[in-house]
C-alpha cells in the first residue's frame, strides 16, 4: 500500500495571463543595480536583496536590513518568484518531498528534494515536458512545453532551500535529472549552474552539481569548454545502439559510440569523471549480455556506473527487475572492472519517477473539468 501523502495548493487551473510583474531573479545583478540606482539605492543593496533569497526569504517584507520603502518599490515592481506551487508529494517518512509548480503562461514542472544524513539534493527540472521521448519516461507521455528560463530554474533551488531552512537543513547539492533534457536548454542550464554556484547567490560548488544528457554530442563538448567542473551524467541504459535506439531515440542521431567518446573527452578536459545512469528494465537491459556489452563501452574510461531500478510508469510495457536481478547485474557489471552504485530508490510511493506527479494532477484535473484547453492559454512574453 502507498504510504505517500500528496498536498493541493488549490483546485489545478492554469492561469490564462502570466502575471505582468517580473521575478527579481529574471533581471541581472547589473540590471538590477541600473534599476536601484534609478531610485537614488546604492548598489550594495542587490548584494543585500540576494543574500536574502538565498537564504529563503518569502517575501520583500522579510528583508529586514533593507529599507522599508525600496521594500514597498521592489514589492510594486518585481516577485520574489515566478512559480506557484500547485501540489506536492511526501515519502519515506518525510525525506522526500516532490513539488509541481506551475509556471508563467500555465506549464508545469516537477522538482524533488531528497534528505540524507549529512547533505541534501534537490532534483531539479530544465524543461516542461521533454523532446527526447524516452518510452520508459513519465514526462514523455505529454507534449512538450518550453523550455525553462535560468531564473526559474534557480527559483525551484531556492524554494528548496526555503523549505530545507524551516527543518535546520541547506541545499548542498543539485542534479539536472527532473523534467526535460538540460542539454536542449544548454545557455539557461549553464547560466543557472554559474548562478547557483555564485557564492552572492547559493554558493553551491559546481562539484556538487551534476548536469544530465541523453546524448546531445555537440552540447557536450562545448559544456567541456565552459571551465564549469559540473559533474557530467549520460542517460545511457543500453550499450548498443540497436537497443538504444529504442529506449533513447536521440541515438539514431548520436550512436552510442561516439557518445561515449565525448563523454570521455569531457573527462579528458576537466578531470571530472563521468556517471552513466542507467535505468534497469527487467528482461530488457539487465542481462549478462548487457552488461559484457557496457564493460566493452566503458572499460578504461573515466568513468562511474549508477544503476537505477525502474520506477513503474503507467501505459508503458516495462517493469522493474527483482531485488535479485538487480544485485546480480550489478556484480556481473563489476565483473567487467567498472565501478557500479545501486542508485537509492527514494520515494517509489511518491509519484517519484519524472513526470508522475504532473501526469497525476493534470489527469485528475481533467477528469475534475479544471483545466482550460491549451488554446485559452496566453504563453508569458
Amino acid at each position: 500500500m502507498s504510504t505517500a501523502k500528496t498536498f493541493s495548493k488549490a483546485p489545478y487551473r492554469r492561469r490564462v495571463i502570466s502575471e505582468v510583474r517580473p521575478a527579481i531573479l529574471s533581471t541581472s545583478a547589473t540590471e538590477l543595480e541600473v534599476w536601484l540606482s534609478s531610485r537614488a539605492a546604492p548598489a550594495y543593496r542587490r548584494k543585500q536583496v540576494w543574500g536574502w533569497l538565498a537564504r529563503g526569504a518569502a517575501s520583500f517584507a522579510e528583508m529586514g536590513d533593507v529599507p522599508k520603502p525600496l521594500r514597498s518599490e521592489l514589492e510594486r515592481e518585481f516577485r520574489v518568484t515566478s512559480l506557484r506551487q500547485v501540489a506536492m508529494s511526501e515519502a519515506d517518512r518525510g525525506l522526500t518531498t516532490k513539488t509541481l509548480y506551475e509556471l508563467d503562461g500555465g506549464h508545469s514542472v516537477e522538482s524533488v528534494v531528497m534528505r540524507y544524513s549529512g547533505r541534501s539534493t534537490l532534483c531539479i527540472s530544465s524543461q516542461a515536458g521533454c523532446p527526447i521521448g524516452c518510452p520508459f519516461c513519465a514526462t514523455g507521455k505529454f507534449p512538450f512545453g518550453r523550455n525553462l528560463k535560468a531564473h526559474e530554474i534557480i527559483e525551484q533551488a531556492l524554494d528548496a532551500v526555503r523549505v530545507l531552512g524551516t527543518e535546520g537543513r541547506r541545499l548542498s547539492h543539485v542534479v539536472f535529472m527532473g523534467m526535460g533534457e538540460p542539454m536542449a536548454n544548454y545557455h539557461a542550464v549553464v547560466e543557472s549552474v554559474r548562478r547557483l554556484s555564485d557564492p552572492e547567490l547559493l554558493g553551491i560548488s559546481p562539484r556538487r552539481i551534476v548536469v544530465s544528457t541523453s546524448g546531445l554530442i555537440p552540447r557536450i563538448t562545448q559544456l567541456g569548454e565552459e571551465k564549469l567542473a559540473v559533474t557530467l551524467a549520460i542517460s545511457l541504459h543500453a550499450a548498443r545502439d540497436e537497443l538504444r535506439d529504442v529506449l533513447v531515440p536521440i541515438n539514431r542521431k548520436y550512436p552510442v559510440a561516439d557518445l561515449v567518446a565525448a563523454a570521455q573527452g569531457y573527462a579528458d578536459r576537466t578531470s571530472r569523471r563521468v556517471s552513466y545512469e542507467w535505468v534497469l528494465l527487467a528482461g530488457v537491459n539487465d542481462t549478462e549480455r548487457d552488461a559484457k556489452e557496457l564493460g566493452r563501452l566503458l572499460r578504461g574510461k573515466l568513468a562511474h556506473v549508477n544503476l537505477i531500478p525502474f520506477n513503474p510508469v503507467d501505459d508503458t510495457p516495462y517493469r522493474a527487475p527483482e531485488r535479485g536481478a538487480v544485485r546480480r547485474f550489478k556484480e556481473l557489471v563489476e565483473a567487467q572492472g567498472l565501478t557500479v552504485t545501486v542508485r537509492d530508490t527514494r520515494g517509489r510511493d511518491a509519484d517519484a519517477a519524472c513526470g508522475q506527479l504532473h501526469e497525476r494532477v493534470m489527469l485528475a484535473g481533467r477528469a475534475q473539468g479544471a483545466l482550460l484547453t491549451d488554446r485559452s492559454v496566453v504563453p508569458a512574453s
